[in-house]
């Protein structure tokens, strides 16, 4: 397991079609480091925007996928998504809003 500080463990918001219609419910998706467990998650999340409280948090797996450059093979990097839920009372986190 990582040492990993709070403000290693956000990496960047994802926006996507999808993850745009899920605001409405409070629901905000990120990329996170692969080593990032739930609770590092959710106490980044709750530290690096202010007056949020997170609910939920669920994680999604990755895998590289295949790629190929003339006769080489290799693969892309893993990634980790998050997507976290944050409670009614909390407040909503700014990054999104502008979108």
């Amino acid at each position: 397991m990582a040492d990993l500080k709070y403000y290693d463990v956000i990496l960047k918001p994802l926006v996507t079609e999808k993850s745009m219609s899920t605001m409405g419910e409070k629901k905000y998706t990120f990329s996170v480091h692969p080593d990032a467990t739930k609770n590092q998650i959710k106490e980044a999340v709750e530290k690096m925007f202010a007056g949020a409280k997170v609910k939920k948090v669920n994680t999604i797996n990755q895998e590289g996928k295949n790629r190929r450059r003339g006769n080489t093979t290799g693969k892309t990097s893993k990634i980790k998504k998050a997507i976290v839920q944050l409670t009614e009372a909390s407040a909503e986190i700014e990054i999104f809003s502008g979108l």
